[in-house]
């Protein structure tokens, strides 16, 4: 089939949902353009900012545009392009965009809360305490995939210790990300001196990015990926302590036109050359090697179509900075719709790169995408360093912004997770753990911990926690929903199939790891190819962490129930 068939299907499809079920959904819930936001009531010029509207999107898309759309499209296109296409429509417009909408809709609601803080109003303390500490282990998990995902990709050496072909323009990369983190923070002082907007925000955003480039690519930062690793965590520190005027938000605004980029020049690739979609249509119900479609397809295809994380960045930064109800719908649905095309442009290009026989082409998921998109640059005549330098800084972008929001977030559940009302009179321990440079340096030491693993081995565990944070975040709006007379119907069919899902996928993944340790123990160990240790740390603590996830996951789910029955109708004011 044709690839530029399939976009234009997948376009029409997003774009009639975003017009059609999303206003529905805005009209439905209530709208009211004239109320004040919290990020306009609680001004605090760090997390609460008003912001503009097309601003709180740049961010939203870029922070939840992180490596999965691509990642997982791409992977679990080994059961065939056709079902990871419908569940990448089905699953974002009926899903994801769903949940994100209503994680945002709900905190503006309640003073820009966090989901954290909005289980405890709606479900209780305890709820509140078990949502946050699965949180942050999840966050840890995110950001030990992602980080590792970054390093890897600027990394100039082989396992052998030898530069590898792409070195200088890996390097080259690295430097635009660190020139681009620099800009951002300059972007921020001159955009709250000045306070630009419209064109010349992003004259002025566009400026610095082309300046990034143009230094980066000239200087190439040719480090191994243990460098690589270091930067990438000092970067995350910074990002999690800072005001969000300062980094996050400038560097998400010029992330934006590098995404626009990048998105515009597969479509318009696809559209100019519309290669063939080389990939299979359908390959069998098993896979040898990810296994069951179900529930491994809805895992491995998660930020695509529904994920957790948005919700995450929905009511943790985003609704913090809303300056106008009217901005929650494009902003909660409208960033996640277009995070779905985002995937069905990754799968095309991964079927166009395809050999004619199907067979997948060579590389991860993040190198067939950048070599794919370098070469339709390279059609319009853009140099091959260039294209290629660009795309590997894009590929890299779509873990970085999702890497600094998710190690915001996992300070911020951290913190909250020990917090009490009355901070001042706390006792000292308690004022330690929520200090904000001492949760995040614990949050960060657990996240490079779970480095080690190494992102292949981490990525089921981060779809099913992910996926399964979607269901407890449904489950919370569920309640919310009800008790300020809201309808909430249309939540519960993917509710129910998010829960079977990845409760089937942590158990499965436990299993797994209960084998591979019971294999290593029964034979013996090579000399000189691993250790006791090595096993331990990639299957062990993947295993003690999905053990933990499940019980915590119930746990919340029963709560959830329970609280959900007591709720009492209407019981809220529906303009709460």
């Amino acid at each position: 089939m044709n690839t530029l068939a399939i976009v234009l299907i997948a376009a029409v499809c997003l774009v009639a949902a975003y017009a059609g079920y999303g206003r529905w959904l805005a009209n439905k819930w209530g709208i009211d353009p004239a109320a004040k936001t919290p990020a306009v009531r609680l001004n605090d010029g760090k997390d609460y900012v008003p912001t503009n509207g097309w601003t709180v999107f740049s961010h939203q898309f870029s922070s939840i545009a992180g490596a999965g759309p691509v990642t997982g499209a791409i992977q679990a296109a080994a059961f065939g392009w056709l079902p990871v296409l419908l569940w990448v429509l089905i699953g974002g417009i009926f899903f994801g965009a769903v949940t994100d909408f209503g994680a945002l809709y709900a905190s503006v609601k309640n003073d820009g809360k966090s989901m954290g803080m909005l289980i405890e109003k709606y479900i209780g303390k305890a709820g509140r305490k078990l949502f946050l500490l699965f949180c942050w282990l999840f966050c840890g998990i995110v950001i030990a995939a992602f980080a590792d995902m970054v390093a890897g990709t600027f990394n100039a050496y082989g396992s052998d210790g030898a530069l590898v072909e792409a070195a200088t323009t890996n390097g080259a990369a690295g430097m635009v990300s660190i020139m681009f983190m620099l800009f951002a923070v300059v972007f921020g002082f001159v955009q709250k001196k000045f306070n630009f907007s419209g064109w010349k925000e992003a004259v002025c955003g566009i400026v610095f990015l082309a300046l990034s480039f143009a230094v980066g690519a000239s200087f190439p930062l040719v480090l191994g990926k243990a460098a690589w690793s270091y930067i990438t965590f000092v970067y995350i520190f910074f990002a999690a302590v800072l005001p969000m005027w300062m980094l996050k938000q400038p560097r998400d605004y010029m992330t934006t036109f590098m995404f626009i980029g990048m998105i515009g020049g597969a479509a318009i690739g696809l559209l100019v050359a519309h290669p063939t979609m080389n990939l299979p249509v359908f390959t069998g119900f098993t896979n040898e090697k990810l296994g069951t479609m179900f529930p491994i397809l809805f895992v491995t295809v998660a930020c695509g179509a529904v994920s957790g994380f948005h919700s995450l960045v929905s009511s943790g930064t985003s609704s913090k900075t809303v300056e106008n109800e009217k901005d929650m719908l494009k902003v909660g649905y409208g960033a996640m719709v277009l995070e779905s095309l985002l995937a069905v442009l990754a799968l095309c290009v991964a079927g166009a790169a395809a050999a004619a026989d199907g067979t997948p082409a060579a590389g991860t998921p993040f190198q067939i995408f950048s070599r794919g998109v370098a070469g339709f640059f390279e059609m319009f005549g853009v140099p091959v360093y260039a294209a290629t330098v660009f795309m590997t800084m894009c590929v890299s972008a779509l873990a970085l912004t999702s890497l600094d929001a998710v190690a915001r977030i996992g300070r911020m559940s951290f913190q909250e997770l020990f917090s009490v009302d009355d901070m001042e009179h706390a006792e000292g321990w308690r004022k330690l753990l929520c200090n904000t440079y001492f949760s995040t340096f614990v949050t960060l030491a657990f996240g490079f911990l779970l480095t080690q693993i190494g992102y292949a081995n981490i990525w089921p565990l981060f779809g099913s926690a992910n996926q399964l944070l979607s269901a407890l975040v449904l489950v919370t709006l569920c309640v919310f929903l009800k008790v300020t007379g809201r309808s909430n119907k249309m939540l519960f069919p993917p509710l129910v199939i998010m829960l079977c899902v990845t409760f089937t996928a942590l158990v499965q993944r436990v299993l797994a790891m209960v084998k591979a340790i019971r294999t290593a123990a029964a034979v013996g160990i090579p000399a000189g190819e691993t250790t006791w240790g090595a096993v331990f740390i990639a299957n062990g603590l993947q295993l003690i962490i999905g053990v933990l996830l499940i019980v915590l996951g119930i746990s919340i789910v029963v709560t959830s129930v329970k609280s959900y029955k007591a709720s009492e109708q209407n019981s809220e004011k529906a303009t709460a």
